[in-house]
This record gives structure tokens, C-alpha cells and sequence, in this order.
């Protein structure tokens, strides 16, 4: 399955911003997608996925109320909202998926770059 994570862009500190991970492949409805980030010197890091079927959400413990993962299973879209958005949150944000959220992610968009200014 093929990814493009898309939505990334300069906002102030405190605004909001939605990142939209989507594909055109037809299985795309059976992968659970994770959503990760990658600030500029800084290991990759995950914050939430959603189920497959969407009814199941996770987050790290590090990003609970400020994120929210949604996913529009007929527009094969998934969604990560951000909120109070803070400088630290500037990196390049990335999509990954799962088969039947199992195993590792095997798939992984291109990444969109957020950047925070104070």
C-alpha cells in the first residue's frame, strides 16, 4: 500500500493544524496507521495509531489531549489533529501502516513537515 501523508505547513504557536494521511489502494480499508514524527536531530517518535476498522485509537502517554487520530473509511483517509501546537512539535511527520494492526509497520508515507513558530 502506497501513503501520502499531506497537510504540513507553518503555524503560530497555540494554533491548530490537520494532517491527512491517504492512499488509492484498494486494501487500504485493512491496515491499522500509525502516525510518528521526526524533529530535526531527534530519534523518530510515535504518537498514536487507529485500527484498521476505526474503532480502536492509542496514543503515547506524551501526546494524549493535544492529538486525535480519526479515520474516514470512505474517503480512505486518515486524520491526525493537532492542537496548542507547540515549537518542539516542528518535524516531519509521517504515516505508517500495519496489516490488520499486527507486527511492524511495513508501509510508510513520505512525510509532511510541520513547523511551529513562537
Amino acid at each position: 500500500v502506497q501513503l501520502q501523508a499531506f497537510g504540513g505547513g507553518l503555524v503560530q504557536a497555540g494554533e491548530s493544524l490537520t494532517l491527512s494521511c491517504t492512499s488509492s489502494g484498494r486494501t487500504y480499508g485493512t491496515y491499522g496507521i500509525g502516525w510518528f514524527r521526526q524533529a530535526p536531530g531527534k530519534e523518530r517518535e510515535f504518537i498514536g495509531t487507529i485500527s484498521w476498522n476505526a474503532d480502536k485509537t492509542y496514543y503515547a502517554d506524551s501526546e494524549k489531549g493535544r492529538y486525535t487520530i480519526s479515520r474516514d473509511i470512505a474517503k480512505n483517509t486518515v486524520y491526525l489533529q493537532m492542537n496548542s501546537l507547540k515549537p518542539e512539535d516542528t518535524a516531519v511527520y509521517y504515516c505508517a501502516a500495519r496489516k490488520w494492526d499486527v507486527g511492524d509497520y511495513d508501509f510508510w508515507g513520505q512525510g509532511t513537515l510541520v513547523t511551529v513558530s513562537s
